[in-house]
């Protein structure tokens, strides 16, 4: 593995599980100092024992990403430990959901607190560390739902709301050498793609077959495909790549 991100540091918000733990550990193994934060105490505590047994310099808490303050904090404790933040991954997310009539609105509220304020939040706290040093990357986690998705009409509202956020920091911030992109996973096996079935009552598997008969690559993605296109966007040398959203679906997304 090569060494990329070596004295660099990356923050990710919830990188405890799933796309968001691929993504801390594809940055630790090239080279990154890593911090996330996490709700989930048990998991945040594991994933960071493991980290930490491989050999590789943590920072990990539990924080809420809705809370100005609590982000605000773990960031000056980042920076006080490790001395920046070059790299910011937004990807904390949770759903919640159901067909339109039977949405409530904390179902709305929740995931649009989650995917949009959280990630509002985290480039407001480390956006004046990244100014200072004119370098940054910034990359926040959407979805192919962003195109639209029955069930989903609060996920995929807030999905396409990052896209726009992404296209605007771009904008603001390219200047100080600080770029912002998107990455918008298609299927991929996580435990959130196993609360969908659940949801819609039928075995993962199933669900898992059912994804892959409509995927031209005829397999279903794995959080190291959105690592992989994440490590892409934060590479040093992607300075020219900025505003972009790719699709990461194992196929072309209209």
């Amino acid at each position: 593995m090569s060494e990329r991100f070596q004295g660099r540091v990356a923050f990710v918000t919830g990188g405890s599980r799933g796309i968001g733990k691929a993504i801390v550990e594809q940055f630790a193994k090239e080279g990154a100092k890593v911090a996330f934060i996490d709700l989930n105490e048990e998991a945040l505590h594991e994933t960071t024992n493991e980290l930490k047994e491989k050999g590789y310099e943590v920072y990990s808490k539990v924080a809420n990403v809705c809370d100005y303050e609590q982000v605000e904090k773990s960031v000056e404790e980042i920076v006080e430990l490790f001395g920046s933040i070059d790299i910011l991954v937004n990807n904390a997310g949770v759903i919640r959901d159901n067909l339109l009539f039977k949405m409530t609105e904390n179902d709305w509220d929740t995931v649009m607190d989650v995917h949009l304020k959280g990630s509002f939040n985290s480039a407001r706290a480390v956006q004046s560390h990244m100014v200072s040093k004119k370098y940054g990357r910034i990359v926040n986690i959407s979805s192919t739902s962003a195109l639209g998705n029955r069930g989903q009409a609060n996920y995929a509202t807030a999905k396409a709301g990052l896209q726009g956020f992404t296209k605007t920091l771009a904008i603001e911030l390219g200047k100080y050498g600080i770029t912002s992109n998107s990455v918008a996973p298609g299927f991929i096996e996580t435990e959130m793609t196993k609360e969908t079935a659940a949801r819609i009552g039928i075995p993962f598997d199933e669900l898992i077959k059912a994804s892959v008969s409509r995927i031209p690559v005829a397999r279903s993605g794995k959080p190291s495909d959105i690592a992989n296109a994440v490590a892409f966007f934060a590479d040093e040398q992607s300075s020219f790549v900025n505003g972009q959203v790719i699709y990461v679906a194992g196929g072309p997304k209209d």
